[in-house]
């Protein structure tokens, strides 16, 4: 169920993502601002669920450290959508904000589907 209740939250945490970022760009900062916040609600299911799955890993799990590096990859995921949303809102270059976003959700999506058990593999 949490594993769910993980990628549901991640699942409109890009939506809401993208819609900010459109909204931003086109100018409307009332809206882009209101759902930057419900975005933000969102972090707040995806560090509960996930910090609940990766308890699972502590212990005699020999996959805990992978655990630990996926948990602070997410945590980076969702430190570079706030950096590319404050950078793009305020007009300023993201580059960085995009950097720590892609390599952090890279790094997410192969511990997460491809290493990590209840994944893909």
């Amino acid at each position: 169920m949490n594993t769910h209740l993980h990628v549901t939250a991640w699942g409109l945490a890009i939506i809401l993502f993208v819609v900010a970022l459109v909204l931003h760009k086109k100018g409307n900062e009332k809206a882009g601002k209101i759902v930057q916040m419900i975005l933000r609600l969102d972090y707040l299911l995806i560090l509960y669920s996930g910090g609940d799955l990766i308890m699972n890993y502590f212990g005699d799990s020999p996959m805990m450290a992978e655990a630990i590096v996926k948990g602070l990859a997410g945590v980076g995921v969702i430190a570079g959508m706030e950096m590319t949303l404050g950078k793009i809102k305020d007009g300023d270059s993201a580059k960085v904000g995009w950097s720590v976003l892609l390599i952090s959700l890279l790094i997410t999506i192969v511990l997460g589907f491809f290493r990590l058990p209840g994944g893909l593999a």
